[in-house]
């Protein structure tokens, strides 16, 4: 639903402000971050200057992915990330200030010369639209110049075009989408199509790492309405457990918590925000195997409930398909799952559907590793083969 603060002109407040601080810092729009400065010492003091950020995704970052970095400003977090990842990964910032990217770019080919590799590359576009190069788009406009309800129809139409066919992000492309204080300041009405986005562009198995600002409670909409609120962070805030609500309603799965700010970074009106750090993973889409798995958790909840509904009780050998069994085994689950695949492995092709939110344990006779029931094996008798005890 449509409010004062959607109706503002948020992007540009947005555009206005952080044009400025691409000239000359401003130490109100940032928290205090702690980076590895190692990765510093490589970069132009005047892009450190001129960060604004709340967090550091980049600590996720591994190396040969390719990273999309949303919001990327002056380029700090992509050419920190550029180091990790190493000539064989890569690095795409996206914004839509031409000021910031000018400040990212220029320092494009310095940055390429210290490291020995060029692996970054910027692209103007918003982050709830990330098919459209928007200069790609503008070029477009230069030809055929919007003066008419007709000409305004046909703009539509070529950008849909270029989204279609030449997407500035592809989808299924990105490793890792990774942001830094910037999911706030798109207004409301855009922020199912954000995640939606974020989504698209994940390789399955990839992940995405959100440092944002929230708060512990609504923003009252007087607040809502300011547009110096909202290009500093604050009105635009999602409230904490609606943030990670996001992640889930765009279908990633395991998504955490990874970092906190205990005291606030501001106050206003009694409403506490500060910075967090989400990690999400994207992969669980597809059909419902039953190939005879099951998985043990270790506790040390009494049960826990996953994303899709899978209920675990503690030590239990609960029954799980092929697609959450492999989900399993990986982060961010693998610490507390055991697995326990079947005695005799189900070929792909007698695989029946599975109800994933039966909550049923798995018959021990399934998985027992020795199901027969004539066999004796007392401490102290060998029961390996032949030359193994």
């Amino acid at each position: 639903m449509d409010t004062k603060a959607d109706n503002l002109d948020v992007e540009s407040a947005v555009r206005e402000r952080y044009s400025s601080a691409s000239r000359a810092a401003e130490a109100s729009l940032c928290c205090p971050v702690n980076y590895d400065t190692q990765y510093l010492e490589a970069i132009p003091a005047e892009i450190i200057e001129r960060d604004y950020g709340c967090g550091n995704p980049a600590r996720d970052v591994r190396p040969g992915e390719t990273i999309l970095d949303l919001g990327s400003g002056g380029g700090k977090i992509c050419y920190i990330a550029a180091q990790i990842v190493g000539a064989e990964g890569r690095v795409l910032g996206v914004d839509m200030n031409d000021d910031m990217l000018d400040l990212a770019r220029r320092h494009r080919q310095d940055m390429a010369d210290k490291l020995g590799y060029d692996n970054v590359e910027f692209f103007k576009g918003r982050i709830q639209d990330l098919a459209l190069d928007l200069e790609r788009f503008e070029e477009q406009l230069r030809s055929n110049p919007v003066d008419s309800t007709a000409r305004w129809f046909e703009a539509e139409g070529i950008a849909d075009s270029l989204r279609r066919n030449s997407p500035m992000i592809a989808s299924d492309s990105v490793d890792v989408v990774i942001s830094n204080c910037v999911l706030n300041l798109v207004r409301e009405s855009d922020r199912r199509q954000l995640f939606q986005e974020i989504f698209r562009v994940l390789n399955r198995g990839g992940r995405a790492v959100i440092s944002d600002i929230v708060c512990d409670e609504p923003v009252p909409q007087h607040l809502r309405d300011d547009p110096k609120l909202w290009s500093g962070c604050i009105s635009g805030a999602f409230v904490e457990h609606e943030f990670l609500q996001a992640f889930e309603q765009a279908g990633f799965y395991g998504i955490e918590i990874v970092e906190r700010q205990q005291d606030p970074w501001a106050v206003v009106e009694g409403i506490e925000f500060r910075s967090v750090t989400v990690r999400a993973f994207k992969g669980k889409q597809g059909p419902c195997l039953d190939h005879h798995q099951a998985v043990i958790y270790r506790g040390p909840w009494k049960s826990v409930t996953d994303d899709d509904g899978h209920v675990l009780r503690r030590g239990e050998r609960m029954a799980v398909c092929e697609k959450t069994f492999r989900l399993y085994s990986t982060e961010p689950y693998a610490d507390s799952i055991l697995p326990v695949p079947p005695v005799t492995p189900v070929a792909a092709s007698d695989a029946e559907e599975f109800d994933c939110h039966g909550g049923a344990a798995r018959d021990p006779q399934i998985t027992k590793q020795r199901p027969d029931k004539s066999l004796d094996i007392l401490p102290g008798s060998c029961c390996c083969g032949p030359g193994e005890c």
